[in-house]
């Protein structure tokens, strides 16, 4: 049965914002490939860590997606994102 779930994901800027939309695309064809349905993508942008020592950055650039997908699609796409260096966080929830 399909639900309805949050992700967050913390990207990696690398003092530029060019790469930001080919990482949410590919983010986007992880999701879509692994069966999800994809609702809506909010980019929240760039904010400043708290701790500098987080991976050795000071900052970070945040993307929300919403999405509806049975369970075992969420464990596969963080499996597949955790390999990926493009992506420091991810977090999910359901809705």
């Amino acid at each position: 049965m399909k639900r309805k779930y949050e992700g967050v994901y913390v990207l990696k800027m690398q003092g530029q914002e060019e790469g930001i939309e080919e990482m949410v695309g590919n983010i986007t064809k992880e999701l879509e490939s692994s069966g999800a349905t994809l609702e809506q993508i909010d980019r929240i942008g760039r904010k400043e860590f708290a701790h500098t020592n987080f991976a050795k950055q000071k900052h970070g650039y945040y993307v929300q997606f919403q999405f509806e997908a049975e369970p075992a699609v969420v464990d596969t796409v963080e499996t597949h994102l955790k390999l990926s260096d493009q992506v420091m966080l991810q977090h999910y929830r359901r809705r």
